[in-house]
């Protein structure tokens, strides 16, 4: 018997496919480690509401890990269990250097989508997540209540620019990571998805060492690092596969299911 007993998996590129669908191969592989007793979990950047549709589809019924690793939330009764979100001050001078500069920012606030800036890179943003947003140009116009998350959507190279100058700014309490190329997030610096590992881990009283985790993208790294065993994704970054304990197959060619197939059911 394996002695792994908990998987985190990325959603977008990793367990997702490029239609965003979870094949039928990998969702029995999913359901024959949980009937063994496995703890399968999503660690995503998406939002609660989210990470929650696909949750469903494969029949999870664990705490999801989700904004980064800012939000640990139980599917069933939707408790909170581990929560980090970004101090005000730090939103105030982000939303500052954003208007300054006319980036499109967007936050998030009790697991809802809000945007100070309308257009395409919100509504394609939106449709990925399969999520409904609010558009408010003001900051102090929004709802009283912790920041979650926020993201800034452009060109690759401009936010690889503009990240020093952000980290300089915000100070070591932010975490910047990139989770797609035009994606640059905002969480707190406890809010990771190896921070939340770590909790989910501690949560179900097992040591690291029991644990997997399964990514594609730099913000993936924390958990990839802290896992007893690391997995990227073919399809991955370059510097994820060179930090990884084991490189499978990409989201497209049921990569997830390999790894269950190889370190859970075949041990």
């Amino acid at each position: 018997m394996s002695s792994y007993r908990l998987i985190a998996i990325d959603l977008d590129d990793t367990l997702l496919n490029d239609k965003l669908e979870v094949t039928e191969a990998t969702r029995e592989a999913l359901a024959r480690a949980m009937s063994q007793g496995v703890h399968v979990t999503l660690a995503t950047g998406r939002m609660f509401a989210s990470a929650k549709q696909t949750a469903a589809q494969v029949g999870l019924n664990v705490p999801l890990i989700t904004y980064q690793g800012s939000l640990v939330r139980t599917l069933l009764d939707e408790r909170t269990l581990y929560e980090r979100s970004v101090d005000l001050e730090a939103v105030r001078r982000l939303y500052a250097f954003t208007r300054e500069r006319k980036l499109h920012l967007q936050t998030y606030i009790d697991d809802k989508l809000y945007a100070f800036d309308d257009g395409d890179r919100l509504a394609a943003y939106a449709k990925q997540s399969n999520i409904p947003y609010i558009v408010e140009p003001e900051l102090d116009a929004l709802p009283a209540g912790h920041h979650t998350k926020l993201i800034i959507i452009d060109e690759p190279a401009l936010l690889d620019e503009i990240a020093p100058e952000l980290h300089a700014l915000l100070g070591p309490d932010v975490h910047i990571t990139k989770s797609k190329p035009h994606y640059l997030e905002f969480t707190h610096s406890e809010g990771t998805k190896g921070h939340a590992l770590r909790f989910l881990a501690e949560h179900y009283g097992l040591t690291m060492d029991q644990t997997i985790a399964i990514g594609d993208s730099w913000n993936d790294r924390e958990m990839i690092e802290a896992a007893g065993l690391g997995v990227a994704m073919a399809n991955a970054v370059p510097a994820l596969r060179e930090i990884a304990d084991y490189v499978t197959a990409s989201n497209n060619e049921d990569g997830v299911k390999q790894v269950v197939d190889k370190f859970i059911l075949n041990a």
